[in-house]
């Protein structure tokens, strides 16, 4: 098997692709929190200042959506179908509510009329929500595994399965996290009355987020089996959850100071502990079997051929920078304040 750097090919495809959606659920996640906070803003002037806060970015952070759906069909298509043969219902759902939220951004302001807005406004608040939502039903499905049999064929339920107690607890957990990110985010674009408005949902969504996170934590260390039997063989990674812990903890203490946007940080670094989480209790199964281990998609029974991950992977240290670059220049560029004027949402 081929190596680069002493590591083989599908591993570093797997951080790739661990890398790309990461950073989606970093970047889009403070788009869907902003979003899941919109019917809390009773003023239709805050609306649209809340819209627009997002609205440079929140199309440029799907290109993380796009190029990591991209990247795990081509590097792991075995691990992509089986995938979307289990959560079907979830993938559809989730690709419907896309639409409506762009949707709902481009058409709200296009039209005076209060029950237009109103609707749109119902729509992109239903929308954001359940995005966040089922992102984390989703991911708490994969942990928990599937009922793979012989040659990755999904033979669980298709229509509810999906929606069991942990992957619950997983959905409110990322909307949570979400939610408080999206509310420090608006906060470093707002100011006034609304930024006054913002900084007291944040304090409930903080309140949301260290509950729905304490349940969920204790729930994933007492019943799903395999945990700490990882950690024990790598004590190592046990710095991944204190240092997520400690991300948490500085949240709060950052609000309080109005550091919002290194609150902001702090917020996106437990997304990122947590994701490594992930990563490491998995690896290097993709997606875990419930009904016999040696059935599981790991990346190496679900990766292309080394010759096309080798020319994939050059292509990433191409465009890498590249991407980097973009996203630092939008960023920059729309710093500072929201102000509305005749080309705003």
């Amino acid at each position: 098997m081929e190596t680069f750097l002493g590591i083989d090919y599908p591993t570093l495809w797997y951080l790739v692709v661990g890398l790309l959606f990461s950073g989606y659920a970093i970047l889009e996640g403070f788009d869907y929190g902003a979003g899941a906070w919109h019917l809390f803003l009773k003023k239709d002037i805050s609306r649209r200042i809340a819209i627009n806060a997002i609205g440079p970015l929140w199309d440029a952070n799907q290109v993380w959506l796009i190029i990591g759906g991209g990247a795990l069909f081509a590097g792991f298509p075995v691990m992509y179908a089986t995938m979307l043969s289990a959560m079907y219902i979830p993938f559809m759902l989730f690709l419907m509510l896309l639409v409506l939220r762009s949707a709902a951004i481009k058409f709200r302001s296009a039209e005076e009329m209060k029950w237009w807005r109103k609707t749109w406004d119902i729509i992109y608040f239903t929308s954001n929500i359940l995005i966040a939502f089922l992102l984390g039903v989703v991911l708490g499905n994969v942990l928990q595994g599937f009922e793979l049999h012989e040659n990755f064929i999904y033979k669980g339920g298709i229509f509810f399965a999906f929606l069991n107690p942990y992957s619950l607890m997983v959905g409110f957990t990322t909307l949570s996290i979400f939610m408080t990110q999206g509310a420090i985010f608006l906060l470093l674009k707002t100011e006034g009355k609304l930024h006054d408005r913002l900084s007291f949902l944040l304090k409930r969504g903080m309140v949301f987020f260290i509950v729905s996170f304490a349940v969920t934590s204790f729930y994933t260390l007492t019943y799903l089996h395999g945990v700490t039997d990882k950690f024990k063989e790598q004590p190592i990674f046990f710095a991944l959850p204190i240092l997520a812990f400690l991300a948490v903890a500085n949240v709060p203490r950052l609000v309080s100071k109005k550091k919002y946007f290194y609150a902001l940080v702090f917020s996106s670094l437990i997304m990122a502990f947590l994701l490594m989480l992930v990563a490491f209790q998995l690896y290097p199964v993709l997606l875990p079997s419930t009904i016999n281990p040696e059935y599981s998609v790991t990346i190496y029974n679900a990766a292309s051929s080394q010759k096309s991950l080798g020319i994939m992977l050059t292509i990433v240290l191409i465009g890498a920078p590249l991407l980097a670059f973009y996203f630092l220049f939008l960023y920059k560029t729309f710093n500072g304040k929201v102000e509305l004027d005749d080309t705003s949402y």
